[in-house]
């Protein structure tokens, strides 16, 4: 082992900023939808907790019990965005009408900071943070006459949090990912699904998800696992929804049902929380004795690996 060397080119580096806000309203346990969150001043994490509490025995100090950790922050800005009122217990009565003192909606948060050197400078690098369970507490606005010397006024919330489950750990509200650490690749696929792409709207994976985006296992070539109804089916029932299941976690698609005829057919896509699971519904039930044609396309995983396009094909009853 050589002798150890403080400060040396390249290894003085420190973190500043905040920048890339993104918020994701919580839905059923999920975060589906993020939107971009403009005015983010910053953010100060604050863990609680974690405190020993001394036990004695046998006249002499037998060990210390650590407290359960929390985690946490303290987030201002000079705006937030409109999905955020009812994260801060506001609710609309009706257009441009809102009311507050109502139920506060828990919220995800993603943000970055930046990570500097004395060779770099602030382009070094930077960390991804990733917050869930987050719930914000009330907080004051200081609104003030315009004078001589204006200034924006800021808004602050103390924010606190509650765990997620983590595979073979114990549950977390935070995750950090380092840039000049991780995987290239791998971060940008995962900063494709919290900051979306055409087509495909920015969500916040939970911590277990972004774990098997960002180990180093090597994922399986996309697939098309099943589809119901399956191809050639006959005698499909005309409210039947069309469910098809990936091997991977899918990023984006493009997937098109129409008739035999060339009519497209509307419905509402929705994923199961692995985004391994697409169910279409249609908006009306479908023509009875008609042959439907389902193109899946523009399938890429969360690993920007792409499907080649594929048709299936399904008669009603």
């Amino acid at each position: 082992m050589s002798r150890l060397v403080w400060d040396q080119t390249g290894e003085r580096k420190y973190e500043t900023g905040v920048k890339n806000g993104v918020l994701y309203v919580q839905a059923a346990g999920a975060y589906p939808v993020g939107v971009a969150w403009n005015g983010l001043v910053g953010v100060t994490e604050s863990p609680t907790g974690a405190e020993p509490t001394a036990i004695y025995a046998d006249d002499m100090k037998y060990l210390n019990m650590m407290s359960v950790e929390e985690f946490q922050a303290t987030v201002e800005a000079y705006t937030y965005p409109d999905e955020f009122e009812e994260c801060d217990g506001s609710a609309e009565l009706s257009t441009g009408v809102r009311i507050g003192q109502q139920t506060r909606v828990p919220f995800g948060l993603a943000y970055k900071t930046t990570i500097g050197n004395d060779v770099s400078d602030v382009d070094f690098g930077y960390k991804l943070h990733l917050i869930y369970g987050a719930l914000a507490s009330p907080s004051d606005k200081a609104y003030q006459t315009i004078n001589d010397t204006p200034e924006a006024i800021t808004f602050s919330w103390d924010v606190t949090t509650t765990p997620v489950p983590v595979t073979d750990m114990k549950p977390t509200a935070s995750v950090i990912i380092d840039s000049t650490k991780a995987d290239p690749a791998k971060l940008a696929a995962l900063e494709l699904i919290l900051f979306g792409d055409t087509g495909v709207d920015p969500r916040l994976p939970l911590p277990n998800e972004v774990n098997t985006l960002m180990d180093g296992a090597a994922p399986s070539a996309v697939a098309l696992s099943t589809i119901v109804p399956a191809d050639d089916a006959t005698a499909i029932a005309v409210a039947a929804d069309i469910v098809i299941t990936f091997n991977n976690a899918i990023s984006k698609e493009a997937v098109v049902v129409t008739s035999a005829a060339g009519l497209v057919v509307a419905g509402a896509k929705t994923w199961d929380a692995t985004n391994k699971i697409l169910t279409f519904n249609p908006t009306v039930n479908l023509s009875p004795a008609t042959t439907y044609i389902v193109t899946v396309g523009g399938v890429v995983d969360i690993y920007s690996q792409a499907l080649a396009a594929t048709v299936k094909n399904f008669a009603t009853a």
